[in-house]
């Protein structure tokens, strides 16, 4: 009489950089269940490839288990703490730091609800497996991530992205694959802002552009011309904030430049 076979836990690979800000890039079973740290955070791609993130104040360990119907695997990983500077910034109007105008109030609110919208999509799609490039090429980095931010003398939120100084008009590419989600100029903060979802809720944001050339719903290819620098919203002089996102947590964008999923 044979015996059922005997179900097996699905296998597990991760890399990426285990840091606060950091990422880890994944392959298990296809359409496996992901949980990080106690929170479902969506399922593997068809081919079994997955990205997590670590968030710019996330605490020294992380676990993150995958499930199938035939069981589970976990993993614990060691996050580094990161670097973070302290940026001061002056001579920004009034209004860009401590708006209280009723009706500007009202305006950013509104914004605010349809930026997040864009933040929360979570695409089927896992084109951060490729590796990204820099969305400019030939630009100073002027601001790091994570930096502590003082705007005229106020204490305030940290810095969730990497400023790319760049003349007015300089071209801005697509630094991955993915589907914009977000496209919208005259921003009271952001100025020009575009979203791109790159797959499974990894959003990538370019802020305060002069010009936006494309639309939200638009699929893009790695390097596709998607807007122009600027110095829209708040902003001191011309350059592009690069952002990046994964389930609400903030994430490095510098450190996903030249990562690739592991392979089977």
């Amino acid at each position: 009489m044979a015996l059922p076979a005997q179900a097996a836990a699905p296998g597990l690979s991760l890399s990426g950089r285990f840091v606060q800000g950091g990422f880890a890039l994944g392959r298990t079973a296809p359409r496996a269940a992901l949980d990080l740290d106690g929170t479902a955070v969506g399922n593997a791609s068809a081919d079994g490839l997955f990205v997590i993130g670590f968030d710019r104040d996330a605490g020294p360990t992380s676990v993150l288990t995958v499930s199938t119907e035939d069981g589970s695997a976990s993993h614990e990983a060691a996050i580094a703490p990161g670097s973070f500077d302290i940026q001061r910034i002056d001579g920004l109007p009034d209004n860009q730091v401590k708006p209280e105008d009723p009706a500007l109030l009202e305006r950013i609110a509104a914004e605010g609800a349809r930026k997040a919208v864009g933040f929360a999509s979570v695409a089927d799609l896992d084109d951060f497996q490729t590796g990204f490039i820099l969305p400019l090429e030939g630009a100073r980095r002027s601001a790091r991530f994570g930096g502590q931010r003082i705007l005229n003398g106020e204490p305030r939120r940290p810095h969730y992205g990497v400023d790319l100084a760049a003349p007015v008009g300089a071209p801005v590419r697509a630094p991955a694959a993915g589907l914009v989600v977000f496209a919208e100029t005259g921003l009271h903060f952001e100025g020009g802002l575009i979203l791109i979802d790159h797959g499974q809720g990894l959003i990538t944001a370019y802020l305060h552009l002069s010009k936006i050339l494309l639309s939200a719903g638009t699929k893009l290819n790695q390097g596709q011309l998607i807007g122009a620098v600027g110095q829209e919203g708040r902003a001191t002089g011309p350059h592009l904030c690069w952002r990046m996102k994964w389930h609400g947590r903030n994430l490095d964008p510098a450190l996903m430049v030249g990562a690739v999923s592991p392979r089977p």
